[in-house]
């Protein structure tokens, strides 16, 4: 027999054929440009219209003659859609495919967005952005998962989501400088109209440029609607209690009665997820300690991240008598720092591994906050410095957790994966926000004055902003340094080894 003749060495080293039906991937970020630029596409467009209508509330409101609850909103009815609907959107993802659910998440964004310019009632208005929310919801999490899977290298995948994170957060940071900047030019309904032909490059480029998913690497479970409607009844009720609390007070009967139901859907959820066999959201995977610190530890960086945007948003316009486009350019330190602060992320992660490198951006995180708690009075070079402080620990935690949480899950549940990652982001966005609103409405004033500010409002403000940054300095440094301990000491991207638990 021939295989008698043959070498030890031959015989233990079987030639394998490459798979022709395995999706395309690539060998550097330039090879990937297409895909890779049509992803960060979908993702910014998805995170610039959470905050782009922000600043154009004032004229909307003249404009369809709406009042202060309608003008909330506006805005409530984008982010309880987009966050209700983004586990949903995951599991559906990982069953009919990714590229398939994003194409029609950003052919429904293009189209609806393009309507923004037949509205004339504040009800229309308020039902598109809720059509909004659901569309961006299908395009979120796959954008992450999608990117992910251009690349067989791990550092390249770290690079890529490096890549989706910065512009994902200057999207997020730049809406109210862009909504600002535009206002001065056109109407407000072409904020949102411009999102058609953006996503319309992006639809093209995904297209053209993303592999079709292949069967095997789908699930084959069937999609479990119950799970889905009890999951999205529990983050819904859960962000409207938050936004709730803000609006109605912590005692209001909306407010305790979303609480409540938040609470039975979550109790229901649970229950319903342990006895079906074929669960959207298996809940063993978080005995995998990965999954469940990352999920963790990115709560904290977007409770951090939301309560500074908030905070400062009235700090500079309200406090400083800033215009809108000042107030957006003085956010520019943390865009700058974002795209800077790459290698140093980069570095952390491969010298000190993940748990310990993400014990450093929480405790970066933690000082950012203790340092704006004691520097709200001492002017903008301070409030600066920390905002380049946070968004350094941001960059470290958000992105060794991101790439962790999707590379310790299933490879036929990665957008659920993504989902979870950003389900998490979307909850600590929304608890950052509650604090924040909560402690200077108890400790300043419920409404805040338009015009001057006169110096004892100014004084009382800041006092506001202190104890709230020192509370969330506690908050946050609790939140992700847990989340963050769980994490293994790996020093790449791939987290199946060596799990904590």
């Amino acid at each position: 027999m021939s295989t008698s003749t043959s070498s030890p060495q031959t015989a233990q080293t079987p030639t394998t054929t490459p798979d022709p039906t395995a999706p395309r991937t690539y060998t550097s970020l330039t090879a990937a440009w297409v895909p890779l630029l049509a992803l960060c596409l979908a993702f910014f467009v998805e995170m610039v219209d959470n905050t782009l209508l922000t600043i154009a509330l004032p004229t909307i409101g003249r404009d369809l003659g709406s009042g202060t609850t309608a003008l909330q909103w506006v805005t409530g009815a984008y982010s309880l859609t987009f966050g209700g609907l983004l586990l949903t959107a995951g599991s559906a993802a990982d069953r009919l495919g990714r590229r398939r659910v994003l194409l029609v998440g950003l052919s429904a964004f293009g189209l609806v967005s393009l309507l923004a310019a037949l509205v004339t009632t504040t009800g229309e208005l308020i039902a598109l952005r809720a059509a909004l929310g659901v569309a961006a919801a299908m395009m979120a999490p796959i954008t992450n998962s999608l990117v992910f899977r251009l690349f067989d290298d791990e550092a390249l995948r770290m690079r890529a989501m490096t890549v989706m994170i910065v512009v994902g957060l200057s999207g997020f940071v730049l809406g109210p400088l862009l909504g600002g900047t535009a206002l001065a030019h056109v109407s407000w309904e072409w904020l949102l109209v411009v999102n058609g032909p953006v996503a319309l490059v992006a639809w093209l480029g995904v297209r053209l440029g993303v592999a079709a998913d292949r069967r095997e690497d789908l699930t084959t479970d069937r999609l479990d609607l119950p799970g889905a409607l009890l999951s999205t009844a529990t983050i819904g009720l859960a962000c409207y209690t938050l936004t709730s609390g803000i609006q109605h007070g912590w005692l209001s009967l909306a407010t305790t009665g979303s609480a409540l139901g938040a609470a039975l859907a979550l109790v229901a959820f649970v229950r319903h997820e342990r006895r079906t066999p074929q669960p959207m959201l298996d809940l063993e995977v978080f005995r995998n300690g990965t999954v469940r610190g990352a999920a963790l530890a990115q709560v904290g960086t977007s409770i951090a991240m939301a309560a500074v945007m908030f905070s400062m948003v009235l700090h500079f316009q309200y406090a400083y008598g800033w215009s809108p486009v000042r107030a957006g350019l003085a956010n520019l330190p943390i865009i700058i720092t974002m795209v800077a602060a790459s290698p140093v992320s980069e570095q952390l992660a491969r010298r000190l591994g993940h748990r310990t490198a993400s014990l450093v951006g929480a405790g970066l995180l933690t000082a950012s906050l203790a340092g704006l708690a004691l520097g709200v009075d001492h002017g903008y070079p301070v409030i600066a410095a920390c905002m380049v402080v946070m968004t350094v620990g941001l960059r470290t935690v958000m992105t060794i957790c991101a790439v962790a949480l999707v590379s310790a899950a299933p490879a036929d549940r990665t957008s659920l994966a993504a989902s979870l990652n950003d389900t998490a982001q979307e909850v600590g966005t929304s608890v950052g926000t509650a604090v924040v609103g909560t402690l200077i409405a108890a400790l300043v004033t419920a409404s805040l004055p338009a015009g001057t500010w006169s110096p004892e409002l100014v004084t009382s403000f800041f006092h506001g902003e202190r104890v709230a940054f020192t509370a969330l300095a506690v908050v946050v440094g609790l939140v992700a340094g847990l989340g963050a301990t769980t994490l293994t000491g790996s020093r790449s991207a791939d987290e199946h080894a060596d799990t904590a638990s």
